[in-house]
């Protein structure tokens, strides 16, 4: 499902005034996650999950194409963790 269908359907589902206003919502809750996660602070919805963002240590890699050693920076990344009742509700 990509961004528009989630809006048509969240369109369909919620009876909204308009897919304009389910689309600003979307983007809000979007533009919200990223904003906590830059802070340092989690977004926790229970029964769903958690988004976060990790620290990521610095190290040596690679280049695939000449072999040579790299050296990578240290960097922030989002995480999702799936919380029991997602887990659950994707299993069955």
């Amino acid at each position: 499902m990509n961004k528009a269908e989630l809006i048509e359907q969240l369109f369909t589902k919620t009876g909204a005034a308009s897919k304009a206003e389910v689309g600003r919502w979307v983007d809000s809750f979007v533009e919200l996650v990223i904003d906590t996660l830059k802070k340092g602070d989690e977004v926790a919805i229970a029964g769903f999950g958690t988004f976060l963002a990790k620290s990521r240590a610095a190290r040596t890699g690679r280049n695939p194409k000449t072999g040579a050693t790299i050296s990578i920076a240290a960097t922030k990344v989002p995480k999702f963790k799936a919380g029991k009742g997602f887990k659950d509700a994707v299993k069955k």
